[in-house]
């Protein structure tokens, strides 16, 4: 409990996008606090982000050094710990996890245990254990995030039927999973879980795997976890789940073909929605859009001084985004000057090769009758790949037919998630083709292929075998 009860900014929920805010709106010189029931990081450094990619990271090792051989390196009786692997895991959550609560302390933002709940008057209670205070503020920011989405299947509530949170509490690998779901999530613990040995299932509704993403990244991936041992059906519709002596039987249709499939564990890796549970006291009336809190441009509530962010209103689920949502508060707040361009936003996955896309793909600017160009370059003619023998995947580039104006990119590569963001920067400066290639990039490098790719708009990439005249 603190003695002053009254701030300059309170921010609900200590997740990526709230805590910075809190820290930006303090550099700007608010008294701010921040509101959190569980630990500071959210579901991102703690249930979801963070430890996925911890848990990938170990796996993906595992697997390197069974396939050592490729290198001239022998390894024998390669085995994993999986307790030790979710040792790893919670140490680097708990030192994230204690940088923020310093960087809190340091930068004097209050930090506020419990249940926090909005009142009129932008008032805020705050229950914990059965205490209850109430705070105030001029200006408050929502940011409590998302939980996982439920669907009503018949059996979704029996032991063994999990969700993403779920599943990092397990204390053994599983036998057998099968994963409803071809998301991001669906395909990052397919990922982590078939490298450890267990035998997947994935189940996605719709035509393919990470369906917002480039189609010829969905087709390479499928082929990949095929690869891997994951057994994949699109198309299909999850009827029930029951239990049977191998643990639970899922029913589901793959193109209206009835098929049944038995695991140890069922994981619905289905989305996640807002969580405004229990955040709106009596008398708050929020206008909503859908399950979200409805924002104006500057992420303003319908009540005045009021701001959410984030997976609580925003469509793009992303840390990143609820970050540079939340900086831009803090500074319209504070009086600073903000810079962020928020219509940019980069989507990562961690699978192996990494997959990471900002901007529009070939597909849509298609639909939406753009006139493109388009570069790509396989990264079995880069040396850095060559030498880690990562050789699948490629880079893609979509630039303005006429203009030049760099549009989208798809990458597919190892360190995809590294070198989007120079993308990411071309596009919030509409940079040109030419202006990219104005850039040296280090050799030997991944990055080097960025400049391969460009120079393919005009087919004048130099490790390319130039197209054959017919």
């Amino acid at each position: 409990m603190y003695m002053d009860k009254t701030f300059d900014l309170i921010v609900i929920g200590a997740g990526p996008g709230g805590y910075v805010a809190a820290i930006k709106a303090a550099k700007l010189g608010l008294s701010t606090a921040i509101i959190e029931y569980r630990e500071v990081g959210g579901t991102c450094l703690n249930r979801g982000c963070i430890p996925t990619k911890a848990m990938l990271h170990a796996a993906s090792l595992y697997k390197e050094i069974k396939e050592a051989e490729r290198f001239g390196v022998f390894a024998e009786n390669v085995s994993f710990e999986y307790s030790k692997i979710m040792e790893y895991k919670e140490d680097t959550c708990l030192k994230l996890r204690e940088g923020i609560l310093s960087l809190l302390k340091a930068n004097g933002v209050a930090l506020i245990t419990g249940k926090a709940r909005l009142e009129k008057d932008k008032t805020v209670t705050v229950t914990h254990d059965e205490t209850v205070d109430t705070y105030r503020a001029k200006s408050i920011i929502l940011a409590t995030g998302a939980v996982p989405s439920k669907i009503p299947v018949e059996g979704s509530q029996l032991d063994g039927v999990l969700n993403s949170e779920d599943l990092f509490l397990l204390e053994e690998v599983p036998q057998s999973l099968v994963i409803v779901g071809g998301g991001v999530i669906g395909v990052e613990m397919a990922k982590v879980f078939s490298s450890l040995h267990t035998k997947i299932t994935l189940i996605e509704a719709a035509p393919r795997l990470i369906s917002n993403f480039d189609k010829e990244i969905a087709q390479s991936l499928k082929m990949m976890l095929k690869k891997q041992g994951v057994e994949i059906f699109t198309s299909s519709l999850i009827k029930n789940i029951e239990k049977n002596k191998e643990g639970l039987l899922c029913s589901f249709d793959e193109d209206g073909e009835k098929k049944k499939v038995s695991a140890q564990y069922v994981l619905f890796a289905v989305g996640r929605e807002p969580n405004t549970h229990g955040l709106f006291g009596e008398g708050i009336t929020i206008e909503m859009a859908g399950k979200k809190v409805a924002v104006n441009d500057g992420f303003e509530t319908s009540i005045k001084g009021v701001y959410a962010i984030g997976d609580l209103s925003s469509d793009i689920q992303l840390a990143h985004n609820a970050i540079a949502q939340g900086i831009q508060i803090a500074h319209r707040l504070g009086g600073g000057n903000s810079t962020e361009e928020l219509r940019v936003i980069p989507s990562c996955i961690y699978t192996n090769p990494e997959i990471a896309s900002v901007g529009i793909t070939e597909e849509e600017a298609k639909k939406k009758e753009i006139p493109v160009k388009v570069g790509k370059f396989i990264m079995s003619g880069n040396g850095k790949t060559l030498i880690s023998k990562d050789e699948r995947g490629f880079i893609k580039v979509i630039s303005h037919s006429k203009s030049g104006i760099i549009l989208g990119a798809q990458l597919m590569c190892a360190r995809a998630t590294d070198m989007v963001g120079e993308f990411a920067m071309a596009i919030t400066n509409r940079l040109t083709v030419d202006d990219m290639l104005k850039t040296v990039r280090p050799h030997p490098t991944y990055n080097e292929a960025i400049t391969e790719a460009l120079e393919e708009i005009e087919g004048q990439g130099i490790h390319v075998m130039p197209k054959r005249k017919i």
